[in-house]
């Protein structure tokens, strides 16, 4: 139940963007390592999850959201980024999500 709150609760700040009152940022994903994402504060991480999330999905897959299986490609991306620290964060997606 823990992961599942928590997958809503980041599914929720990427929803958020639009309202968030902060200065506007860009995050160029091309330039981001494993390093500088772990690093990342639980907003921008949240963000890039959710973007992640939608990026390696097929044109034809439904709309629908499986936070369990959001939550384990999220641990699995973790988990290779700590061991792979100097790679890049889009590397890191591509060699875990790509099909």
């Amino acid at each position: 139940m823990k992961c599942v709150t928590w997958a809503a609760g980041v599914l929720m700040s990427g929803l958020l963007i639009a309202g968030h009152p902060a200065a506007a940022e860009t995050i160029d994903l091309s330039t981001w390592s494993c390093a500088k994402f772990l690093a990342a504060d639980k907003h921008d991480i949240g963000v890039i999850l959710s973007w992640l999330d939608g990026y390696y999905r097929d044109e034809d897959d439904p709309p629908v959201i499986d936070t369990d299986k959001f939550v384990a490609n999220a641990k699995k991306l973790g988990r290779y980024c700590s061991e792979h620290p100097d790679i890049g964060l889009i590397t890191a997606a591509d060699e875990l999500f790509s099909q």
